[in-house]
């Protein structure tokens, strides 16, 4: 080995364990307030009720919206056979949307975060980083806990090309190209009807003081989708990471939020930071809730699609066709998985034609 390459090995080793090591302080001791970053609170402007655009705003000039501004695309994801064949999908359909939004796409890169430790065998099909996981129980069962450690070490470690970043996930399917739709220091997100800070203030209080500012400065959303500026996610995992480790510690709060929590702390921590969000019902829709394709970028296949043969939903029951990203933990779906019958919602019918076309020609797939 070279000593440019034993150096830069030396101080990778040194970062992590420095950053561990913060870790492991934060995790045993009270969560201070005096998080880094700026403190003001936004001050009150006027908002565009279809996607929460602050409308002086919506009006950029042209020469700031006609400008290039690239995004990196960034999944976090364990070695599991399940996040594994989800990932695969993902980054099938990344590259086929990145080439067909053509030179004018702001489609930049995409990484694969492995939060494993170690490469695996896909790290040739997948552009990957490989990030230590959380310190042995550190996690308490809440694997997510990973995902804001990974993109710290990420963040510090990796040479992020892109100005913007694109916090996605594994089981995402792009259905058209996705422009940057972050603007003006204000980051882009889709609001979770479930990510109800007004409903939590008593809890979420523990978190972001009063002297922050109003309870509604925290934007109902999750770290993904969201479009965010390279330097300010660099300001805000390390308090995602610490606000997550830190609710996660609380009884009370991890008993309110119970698995949406790390969703709840990046809102938290984006606030404490004073990084708004546009918010953008049409960046993602979640079969079988939503029907249509209509204007989204996103299929995010989170919940169970069960039908009778009729196409009624069976939601609750297993039915009589499936598609369930859960029939697949331990093994990945096999090719031309059968198409649901006739009268299914157009959502669930695409999102399976894509599943198979990806398998059919991603190379090796396990069956």
């Amino acid at each position: 080995m070279g000593c440019g390459n034993m150096f830069f090995t030396i101080l990778i080793t040194f970062s992590v364990a420095l950053i561990t090591y913060n870790i492991l302080i934060s995790a045993n001791a009270p969560l201070k307030q005096d998080f880094p970053g700026p403190s003001r609170r936004l001050p009150s402007i006027s908002v565009d009720p279809l996607i929460k655009m602050p409308l002086h705003r919506s009006q950029a000039s042209t020469h700031s919206s006609s400008k290039k501004r690239l995004f990196h695309t960034a999944v976090t994801a364990s070695d599991s056979v399940y996040n594994t064949w989800q990932c695969r999908v993902m980054y099938y359909w990344f590259k086929k949307m990145r080439d067909h939004g053509g030179p004018e796409s702001a489609m930049g890169g995409f990484t694969r975060i492995l939060h494993s430790g170690k490469p695996d065998q896909f790290m040739d099909e997948i552009p990957t980083f490989v990030a230590q996981p959380l310190p042995a129980g550190m996690d308490q069962g809440y694997i997510v806990l990973n995902r804001p450690w990974a993109f710290v070490q990420w963040l510090q470690q990796a040479d992020i090309k892109e100005d913007y970043i694109l916090m996605s996930e594994p089981d995402h399917v792009i259905v058209k190209p996705i422009p940057n739709l972050a603007r003006d220091g204000l980051g882009a997100a889709f609001p979770f009807f479930y990510i109800e800070p007004k409903k939590y203030e008593k809890v979420l209080r523990k978190y972001f003081p009063e002297e922050k500012g109003p309870i509604t400065n925290i934007d109902p959303i999750g770290n993904s989708p969201v479009i965010v500026g390279k330097e300010s996610l660099k300001k805000i995992a390390p308090t995602w990471m610490n606000v997550s480790l830190a609710m996660k510690k609380d009884p009370e709060t991890d008993k309110a939020f119970g698995w949406v929590l790390e969703m709840y702390a990046y809102a938290v921590s984006s606030a404490l930071h004073s990084v708004g969000n546009i918010l953008h019902k049409e960046f993602m829709i979640q079969p079988p809730w939503d029907k249509e394709i209509g204007n989204t970028y996103i299929i995010h296949y989170t919940y169970g699609c069960d039908y009778n043969m009729k196409g009624e939903l069976t939601y609750g029951k297993i039915g009589e066709w499936r598609f369930d990203k859960r029939s697949y933990d331990h093994v990945a779906p096999p090719k031309n998985l059968t198409l649901p019958p006739p009268g299914v919602p157009e959502s669930v019918v695409t999102l399976v034609k894509m599943v198979n076309e990806a398998t059919a020609n991603i190379p090796n797939w396990w069956s």
